[in-house]
């Protein structure tokens, strides 16, 4: 019902849902880096419902700041359902938020393999109230073009979190 709004629209209604479901976001942004928390404190008054944005670029950062283990990044790649998931419950539990979406992915133009190629992107929503929900996409186009569909989706699975809640 939103995938053609805007990714200030988007934000601005995840906003509005926070807000009156009283609830507070985090994120967790390696390929994006930060592009979604840019996105939220683009809003007046963001504030009041969101608290905190991870930049964790490297595998180090992940470990330090969000407390992913050392051996799942190893066993599954940065880039992986199971790291995303880490970063996202790691986004709350070092934050003060109750929902959190985290993203890791391969924005290229290098870094692709057959496994993995350019335009993968793992993103997982963790809502302490409800269930949580992570995916694998492969994204086209450029360097921002992947970028900025990772964080379009990355807003609008927040705003799906607080309607499942």
């Amino acid at each position: 019902m939103f995938t053609e709004r805007t990714v200030q629209e988007l934000a601005q209604v995840l906003g509005e849902k926070l807000n009156r479901a009283g609830l507070v976001a985090a994120t967790a942004e390696s390929c994006t880096g930060g592009g979604v928390a840019y996105a939220i404190t683009e809003i007046s008054g963001s504030s009041q419902w969101f608290d905190r944005g991870f930049v964790t670029y490297s595998n180090e950062a992940k470990i330090q700041m969000l407390g992913v283990e050392k051996l799942v990044i190893k066993a599954f790649g940065a880039v992986s359902e199971q790291v995303v998931e880490a970063m996202a419950i790691g986004a709350v539990t070092h934050s003060d938020a109750d929902l959190a979406v985290a993203i890791s992915g391969i924005a290229g133009p290098d870094g692709g393999t057959d496994e993995k190629p350019v335009g993968t992107v793992c993103i997982s929503w963790y809502n302490v109230y409800s269930a949580s929900k992570t995916e694998t996409y492969l994204f086209t186009g450029n360097r921002s073009d992947v970028r900025t569909q990772a964080i379009r989706l990355a807003l609008l699975g927040l705003i799906e979190a607080i309607e499942i809640e």
